[in-house]
This record gives structure tokens, sequence and C-alpha cells, in this order.
């Protein structure tokens, strides 16, 4: 048969012109039932996005796009060839040094375990820390008195107060360099205290966490001068951070390790995708099951149609065409369907992004659902729907190719 018939025959029958029954209806309840779930799938994939690159920037404040730490110990020498070879890499923009490590904190009330994390002029530039300072300083220094930047659950629970230039953290470290610390218990920790002169708020995750102080400091609390635990790295825009790792990997070898942000926070970004596509199978599930509205509308269709079919067959038209001729109409209404949810999904995004319909109830970092609409995700729910479209379409066509009247009614 000739494509172009088909196509044409296959859009005469959508429209219903010529039907007598209930197929036009049924066939436009299959596209909104189609519709209505490929919206539901398309806005909830955004949904997801929209937290996934929150998470993402919230995680860019502490996870560098790259990260490089010593494979066995804690502690490695950043001796200036090991920089220079690393930002000799292609796509490398930045790198910045630090130091952490668990500490002991102390005020005059309270005792907490805190991550001291030691950090050069470049930090800043790297990870993006600033936007998240909501009270004091963003940046640390080391003269007249070392400062700090804390977290503000710490601030909360110690009382700090970084307009109060009486305000004090003792901060405590095990003296590593004493041999046998029974002997000298007054020197087992190494001590220094710091001026709190800044609060960062990201997540609970990180200001019940760190304490943000320069390099040098914690360099000389730790007895571990010219040591540093991680190199950081900011990478330049539209860089593969594979791309850059495997240069590296290749560069340092096996001594040292290598991750991307994305493996810095495996588990996070894992179980955030997986919640994405559990939902997605979920959908996909109900998106099936109003599929089966569309089997029982095709096959209407086909039993009104036997008339056409018989003539086309009288003319010599294989069965296969006829087959393909309901394949192609299951299609044309599943993407009908399908293109109508998607703009519904696309005006909802929309409309969320810029006015804040729906509200995240408590307190949190934001105030409504954040939404991120990708090109991917619009792919996927419209090769998803025109599949299901041709799947339902499978046993009609069958039916229909047969042509046998008696087996449709009687359900064989």
């Amino acid at each position: 048969m000739n494509s172009t018939l088909v196509w044409r025959l296959a859009v005469r029958y959508m429209n219903g012109k010529g039907s007598a029954n209930a197929v036009p209806i049924l066939s436009r309840i299959s596209m909104v039932a189609i519709a209505v779930s490929s919206c539901a799938m398309l806005v909830l994939f955004s949904v997801f996005n929209g937290f996934e690159g929150l998470v993402s920037g919230l995680y860019k404040a502490f996870y560098p796009d790259i990260k490089v730490y010593a494979a066995k110990g804690k502690f490695f020498t950043a001796n200036p060839a090991l920089l220079q070879s690393i930002n000799n890499v292609y796509g490398v923009q930045l790198l910045s040094c630090v130091l952490q490590d668990n500490v002991l904190v102390n005020n005059e009330e309270e005792q907490i375990v805190a991550t001291l994390k030691g950090i050069d002029k470049q930090y800043a530039l790297v990870n993006n820390i600033k936007p998240f300072i909501v009270s004091g300083m963003d940046s640390v220094v080391t003269l007249p008195v070392p400062t700090a930047i804390v977290g503000q659950q710490i601030a909360s629970k110690l009382g700090l107060d970084v307009n109060n230039v009486f305000s004090r953290l003792l901060l405590y470290y095990p003296n590593t360099k004493l041999n046998n610390s029974s002997l000298s218990p007054t020197e087992a920790f190494q001590s220094v205290s710091i001026k709190p002169d800044g609060v960062f708020r990201v997540q609970e995750e990180f200001d019940s966490k760190y304490i943000i102080a320069d390099i040098s400091i914690v360099q000389e609390l730790m007895h571990e001068q010219g040591k540093i635990s991680s190199i950081e790295l900011k990478l330049k825009d539209g860089v593969s951070a594979a791309s850059v790792q495997s240069q590296l990997k290749e560069i340092l070898g096996v001594g040292y390790k290598v991750e991307t942000r994305f493996e810095q926070n495996k588990s996070v970004y894992m179980v955030m995708r997986s919640e994405k596509w559990a939902g997605y199978a979920i959908l996909l599930f109900v998106l099936l099951i109003a599929s089966f509205n569309m089997i029982g509308a095709l096959s209407l269709l086909v039993l009104e149609k036997q008339k056409d079919i018989g003539i086309l067959k009288a003319m010599g038209i294989l069965s296969v065409d006829i087959s393909r001729l309901i394949l192609i109409e299951g299609a044309l209404w599943s993407l009908v369907g399908g293109i109508a949810g998607i703009i519904i999904a696309l005006i909802l995004c929309f409309c969320q992004s810029h006015f804040h319909l729906i509200k995240i109830e408590g307190a949190f970092i934001i105030d409504s659902y954040p939404v991120i609409v990708q090109f991917s995700d619009i792919l996927v729910v419209l090769i998803t729907v025109i599949l299901v479209g041709f799947v339902a379409a499978l046993y009609p066509a069958r039916r229909a190719a047969q042509g046998a009247l008696s087996d449709i009614m009687s359900g064989k």
C-alpha cells in the first residue's frame, strides 16, 4: 500500500470521519488518559530535576567539581611540581589546597566535635561558599586574630556572636608529635583560639559539621606544615569532568584517588535518580492501564471499518499494510495525547517556576517546589507514549490483518 494512503486513512480515522458509533468518543478518551499520564510523568521528572539541581547547588559549597586525595593516609605533601602538573591538565581552571580533620571545639559552656576545614585564598573561587554566608565576614584571616566561618547550627549550639569582639572558640587536636601522652597529659592536645567571624547556612549536614579557617592555622594546629588532605578543582565551563578525571588518573597514578562531584556524593545522587525512575515506573503502569481503553477503541474501529478493510483487500492490499494502518492509528492517538500532555506540563512547570504556585510547608531553604525541564525528559515521555500506543495497537492490528470479524467479536 502506498505510504501516503496509509497516513491519509490513519488521519481520517483519527478525526472520526464517517464514524457512526462511539469510536471517536473512545479515541478521545484514550488521548485524554495518555495526556494526563504524560503530563504527570514530565512534571514528576521536572520536580526531581529541580531537587537534584538544588542539592547539587548546595553541595557546590563543600564539594568541588573534582577532588584529589591520597589513596593511603589522611595527609600528603603539596609540592609545587604536583600542583603544577594538575594545573596544566586541560579543563582545569582553578585549584585549591585543603586540610581538614575532626577537632574538639570548646567555648565557655559547650563542647562539640566538628570538622575543621583549612582553606587557601582560592577556595571561595573553587567552591561556591560565599552565597551561603548569612552573617559576618565571607573570608578568613590569620592576623591580627585568626578567624573562622562556622555553620549556623554550630553557632547556635555554642551561642556564638560574630559581632562580639570577645567571642572565641578553642579548638583542640591530638598532638601527634608527642610519643607518650601519659607522661605529659597537658601536652596531649594542641590548641588554638579562633574568633568566629562569619556564619554560613547551607543545610543541616554542613551547618552542624564544618568550621572553616585559614589553612596555615590548621596546619599549625595539626602539626602538618606543608601537608594537605585534598586538592579541589574547578573546571572550565563545558569541560567534561570524566575527561579531566581520566587525565588526572593517568598523570597521578595509583597513589592518588580522583573523584568527580557525583562520586563524592554517589549515594545521595543515586537515591535521587532511583526515586525519579521509580516514579517513572509507577506512571508507566498507569499509562499501560490507560492503554487498555485504546485497545478497546481500536478494536471497535476495526469492527466499524470491516467494509473498508474488505475493499482494500479486494484491491490487492496486503495484510501487513492493513496491520500497519492500525499500528499507525494507535501511534497517532498516543502522539496527540502525549504532545497535549507535554504542552500542559510545560505550562504548569513555567507557572510553578515563575509564580511558585505550590508551596513547601515548613522551614526549608526554599519556599516552593523547584522545577527544571530537560529536553531529554521530554523525549523520554514522547517515546514512551508512542511505544505504548504501538503496543496497544498490536492486538487490533493483528485482527484487522486477519480480517476475521467473528474472531474480533468473540475475542479469540
